[in-house]
């Protein structure tokens, strides 16, 4: 009898140490795919506000050029404009 439990108890041992070991490599595969996951994300994160900055960035700068040549097409309108003044003003005068 006292074998017989004996021998039982270790198939017991046995059996809950092969169910720990396999919990701990499931719990290790799991942590694994979790980090790698976290890290793709992190990434793709990364990926993504870089590409939004230069997106921003690029805008900006479109902007800033199109303001750019906005003034100078109204300074060269202006010019423009002073210079037929001050010609027909002239030639009023003049004449």
């Amino acid at each position: 009898m006292k074998q017989g439990m004996c021998r039982e108890g270790k198939t017991r041992v046995v059996v809950l140490v092969m169910v720990v070991l396999v919990v701990m490599v499931v719990v290790m595969v799991v942590v694994v795919v979790i980090v790698v996951v976290v890290v793709v994300v992190v990434m793709l994160v990364v990926v993504v506000e870089v590409v939004v900055v230069v997106i921003v960035v690029v805008v900006v700068v479109m902007v800033v050029v199109v303001l750019v040549v906005v003034v100078m097409v109204v300074v060269v309108v202006l010019v423009v404009v002073v210079v037929i003044v001050v010609v027909v003003v002239v030639v009023v005068v003049l004449v």
